[in-house]
């Protein structure tokens, strides 16, 4: 792995401005700021993975949501791992890796309440915010708890080859059951097919995924797992079984939206179905539903990565300054697997 150059200030990257349609490099600020020092019954964590994901898009906005919006000026939020670089709790010893919500940023200061310590046989520490972290158990829970899948139903998971979605798919798999993701291209969609273990993957980019999708689901889908809406929602709606499941994950595709898509209200169409084939559809905030049940996830996710049954792919970007671009490149789609910006080095 490779070592980054200590900086001697803290790096802080902060919402400059709140986007109007899709962020821009404008909208965030690098800024220094001294190293924090610590209190009594304080640890000072340097940073050495961040987490981008999806949800970092809506707290930029300041419209009515399940957080607070990020204020114009402060550090993006966001998981982190991180080294203990000195410590004043009785609880942490100077090297303990945790996994923390510092922000885009060096360091941070914890009282120690909100960390997670990371078992010093895990390999990869990163892991901690991918497979065995927020995506692992959002994957996890959103199919098991509310997709409920059963051997030999068809299960279709979008945004596939992500951080979520190819797990979903996996764990499906091993729950016996017929799997077609959704990607965008080719690469992606072969991914998913050959590495994965999926039976399927049609690519929304193709031109034709109303058609292709319904060739890959010949039995229809009892259950969706929802990362995307837009368009590919439209591809699959009408081939929703009676008594089919949605676990709503995410809409990336209307993030950057400033307005309501062109074309008929389609809200209609969906309560109709909804109501005649009985589906349930539902939304889940992961940590505030299911943060209880994180052992349930970690000894189940553990085992199967122990025993080679889950495959699980990161795109690693190195140096805090690259975190906007990758983090507009990753609402575009642009990433492969679990996107992480490796920070500083991952050695005192």
């Amino acid at each position: 792995m490779t070592t980054l150059q200590t900086p001697t200030n803290n790096r802080q990257i902060t919402l400059a401005a709140r986007p109007q349609g899709e962020p821009k490099t404008s909208d965030f600020a690098l800024v220094e700021t001294p190293v924090p020092t610590i209190s009594q019954g304080q640890v000072l964590l340097r940073t050495v993975y961040l987490s981008l994901d999806p949800y970092m898009r809506g707290r930029m906005s300041d419209a009515e949501s399940y957080a607070d919006p990020v204020a114009i000026g402060e550090v993006m939020v966001g998981g982190s791992v991180c080294r203990v670089e000195q410590t004043r709790n009785d609880k942490y010893q100077q090297g303990d890796w945790v996994v923390a919500f510092g922000g885009w940023q060096d360091y941070c200061v914890s009282d120690g309440v909100d960390l997670l310590k990371i078992p010093a046989q895990l390999a990869q520490k990163s892991y901690a915010l991918g497979i065995l972290g927020m995506p692992g158990l959002t994957a996890y829970m959103g199919l098991m708890d509310i997709g409920q899948p059963k051997a030999g139903e068809t299960v279709v998971v979008a945004a596939a080859t992500g951080a979520v979605g190819s797990l979903v798919g996996q764990i499906a798999k091993l729950n016996g059951c017929h799997v077609v993701g959704i990607a965008g291209g080719a690469e992606k969609c072969a991914y998913a097919v050959q590495e994965l273990g999926f039976d399927a993957c049609v690519d929304h980019k193709s031109g034709n995924l109303s058609d292709t999708l319904k060739q890959a689901c010949p039995k229809g889908i009892d259950v969706y797992f929802e990362n995307v809406g837009g368009a590919v929602f439209d591809a699959v709606m009408p081939l929703l079984n009676t008594k089919a499941r949605i676990p709503l994950c995410g809409l990336i595709s209307q993030y950057n939206a400033t307005a309501l898509p062109q074309g008929p209200d389609r809200i209609g169409m969906l309560m109709g179905k909804l109501l005649v084939k009985r589906i349930k559809m539902q939304g889940f905030i992961v940590f505030d539903d299911y943060g209880h049940r994180y052992t349930e996830f970690s000894d189940a996710m553990s085992n199967w990565l122990q025993k080679g049954q889950i495959k699980y792919k990161e795109h690693l970007v190195q140096d805090l300054n690259n975190a906007p671009e990758a983090f507009m490149g990753l609402l575009k789609g642009e990433n492969f697997g679990k996107l992480v910006v490796q920070v500083g080095p991952d050695s005192l």
